[in-house]
């Protein structure tokens, strides 16, 4: 499983920007189990559009937004709602926003964060990674994760070393960046190659204080239970003969 945070509904809003019409897509899968998402999440990102005086365009639920399959299966089915789509709001994984962006060109708005859970735990068939940051970008950068893509993980463009579209690690790896600025050419979003990344907060990929004492790590955590104090035990009274009983009487 993999571990989600809920952005603001205000943050969420303005990563829209300039786009009026906006179709929502829940994932069915992890956010439900981190109750992080799922339909009443969907239906309060739409009021809070709504108030910001957009219009939505749809809300749909997909099993498994990580599974490429699954999302062009479904988009297939509300082909009208997404054409009038003029940006997506995703509440998934940052995979699954990943696999949004790649089926469908239009700006995609991650509606959650991405906690790191100290190690792979979601499994997915295609090519998006996702680097469980805790602060996802994937709204600024064509829906292309820089921290996985990139092989420096660099947030505000390519290095010296690419050429021609390669990164300098290897020739038969795309550069991240030169994906990132061909999806935002293609998208018409190049300005936001000059809207400047804030400094990272390595301390969002550790794992969060309040997520290590639950049920994620149940089956790994021991945790300290003071054994019962041990039942007292009953004395039993001797039952008393007849002599005894004829004793007592006299006396």
């Amino acid at each position: 499983m993999n571990a989600t945070s809920k952005k603001k509904l205000a943050e969420v809003v303005t990563a829209c920007g300039p786009a009026k019409n906006i179709l929502l897509i829940g994932c069915g899968g992890c956010p439900v189990g981190m109750e992080t998402g799922g339909p009443e999440q969907l239906k309060k990102t739409a009021a809070a559009l709504t108030q910001a005086e957009k219009t939505v365009t749809g809300q749909i639920m997909i099993d498994m937004v990580c599974n490429k399959a699954q999302v062009g299966v479904r988009l297939g089915r509300h082909v009208q709602q997404a054409k009038a789509a003029d940006a997506v709001v995703v509440y998934s994984c940052g995979v699954g926003v990943q696999s949004v962006g790649n089926v469908l060109l239009r700006r995609v708005v991650p509606g959650l964060n991405t906690i790191n859970v100290g190690g792979l735990q979601g499994l997915w068939p295609g090519k998006e990674r996702c680097g469980q940051c805790g602060d996802c970008l994937l709204a600024h950068t064509g829906g292309i994760c820089p921290i996985t893509m990139c092989t420096k993980s660099l947030v505000n463009g390519t290095c010296g070393g690419t050429n021609r579209g390669k990164c300098e690690v290897s020739k038969n790896k795309d550069c991240g960046w030169y994906l990132i600025y061909e999806r935002l050419k293609a998208l018409g979003q190049l300005a936001e190659l000059q809207r400047p990344a804030e400094p990272r907060n390595h301390a969002l990929q550790d794992i969060p204080d309040d997520r290590r004492g639950t049920m994620l790590w149940a089956l790994e955590t021991e945790e300290k239970v003071q054994p019962p104090d041990p039942p007292k035990k009953k004395l039993k009274k001797k039952k008393k003969g007849a002599k005894a009983v004829k004793k007592e009487a006299k006396a």
